[in-house]
């Protein structure tokens, strides 16, 4: 049962909501599009479209999970090395100081700066390449962070998200910058859920696309603006790259410089205009920034050897053992107990029951929701004796 605004509190919002300029360019609340029309998503002038994306995608159960899930660097107990929640957080508030000055759509690009990376695997990136491996081993698909975001919201989760913020996630790919992002606009679902299979069936099709709004583009160029000089910030504090290894461009050397650079760079060059870009000289800087974060940090051997080893045959083995225990209805196993009974709580309208989707694509949604620690504490439950040790490197 859903109260409603008195019709004098609702005037008064109202009021205020046709007060507030945005830029001819920006994305109306009006257009927003959802699969299904349902009362209880109705918009109003207390919770507009996007607020109740938003509110949607912050009270989801896989949304507490991103406070363990690594951003770079994996099986390191320590409070001030960033995890993926911060990174979320950081892309929402860049985002939104870049999207506020630009006087565009504060709260689409709010819902898909939180829901951006909802769908990322355990152990960052290398979880993300293990997946993909297995998966497309098994189903001939791919799988891709962004894909899986855009499920977790949709299907696994059916909340009657927007489109609007659905593409945005789908499209928020930060690892490959563009000097300039015009919109590209989307017809509808129908198009949307082409795209989506494209990205299963096609390779390169999903880090190809581009986003539908301007939105959408501020935080595709925030994700990098937040992860660029905050990795590096890590990375010193682990002793695995110092300040000095890096070159300094016009973007700046640490975190702060990086951010504030790129902030007002882009919004210099993209002031009243119908797409967001940097200048030359600063893409150019964040492009040396990327190739040097590269090759000092994410392909440092010593990183990737630290999960390397251990997380492929991990995740081969519980891949091989949740997928058994479905395909002999073992209910006794995690992925019934911990994951189709977890996600069959939800009271929400789906088009099949979840169970019978592909096997693959189960066991998929399992793993990638897991954080860190959920995925080594099923791994040891499952794998009592065995010989990889996931040990933690803690303060001192």
């Amino acid at each position: 049962m859903y109260e409603q605004l008195s019709q004098s509190a609702n005037e008064i919002l109202r009021e205020k909501s046709l007060n507030k300029l945005l830029s001819p360019y920006a994305f109306r609340d009006e257009f927003a599009e959802r699969r299904r029309k349902d009362t209880h998503d109705t918009a109003d002038f207390l919770r507009a479209p996007f607020v109740r994306d938003a509110d949607k995608i912050i009270n989801c159960p896989y949304f507490p999970r991103y406070a363990d899930k690594t951003q770079v660097f994996s099986l390191v107990k320590n409070d001030d090395v960033s995890r993926r929640i911060l990174h979320v957080q950081l892309v929402s508030r860049i985002a939104r100081t870049i999207g506020n000055a630009l006087s565009l759509n504060s709260e689409l690009i709010e819902a898909i700066a939180l829901g951006h990376d909802i769908g990322h695997t355990p152990f960052g990136h290398a979880g993300e390449r293990v997946l993909n491996e297995i998966y497309r081993e098994r189903t001939g698909r791919g799988f891709f962070h962004n894909v899986q975001s855009v499920r977790v919201l949709d299907r696994i989760f059916p909340y009657n998200v927007t489109l609007q913020t659905l593409d945005g996630i789908l499209t928020h790919n930060g690892e490959l910058p563009k000097e300039k992002y015009y919109p590209k606009p989307i017809s509808g679902f129908k198009e949307f859920d082409e795209r989506i299979e494209n990205c299963y069936t096609e390779n390169g099709y999903c880090q190809a696309l581009a986003p539908s709004s301007l939105e959408a583009a501020v935080v595709r160029v925030s994700d990098i603006i937040a992860y660029l000089g905050k990795d590096r910030q890590d990375a010193e504090k682990l002793g695995v790259a110092n300040e000095t290894d890096f070159t300094k461009t016009v973007i700046g050397g640490f975190n702060a410089e990086i951010i504030n650079n790129l902030t007002v760079n882009v919004i210099e060059n993209s002031l009243n205009k119908p797409y967001i870009m940097f200048d030359e000289e600063h893409f150019a800087g964040l492009k040396i920034a990327m190739r040097e974060n590269y090759a000092l940090i994410y392909n440092n051997p010593e990183v990737k050897k630290k999960t390397d080893e251990l997380l492929a045959p991990a995740m081969r083995k519980i891949y091989s053992r949740l997928l058994n225990a479905l395909e002999n209805s073992d209910r006794s196993s995690p992925i019934f107990s911990a994951h189709i009974d977890y996600v069959n709580k939800s009271r929400y309208k789906r088009d099949i029951p979840y169970e019978e989707n592909p096997k693959d694509d189960i066991v998929a949604d399992f793993i990638a929701s897991m954080t860190d620690d959920y995925f080594i504490s099923l791994f040891n439950a499952l794998f009592s004796g065995h010989e990889l040790n996931f040990e933690y490197k803690d303060y001192f």
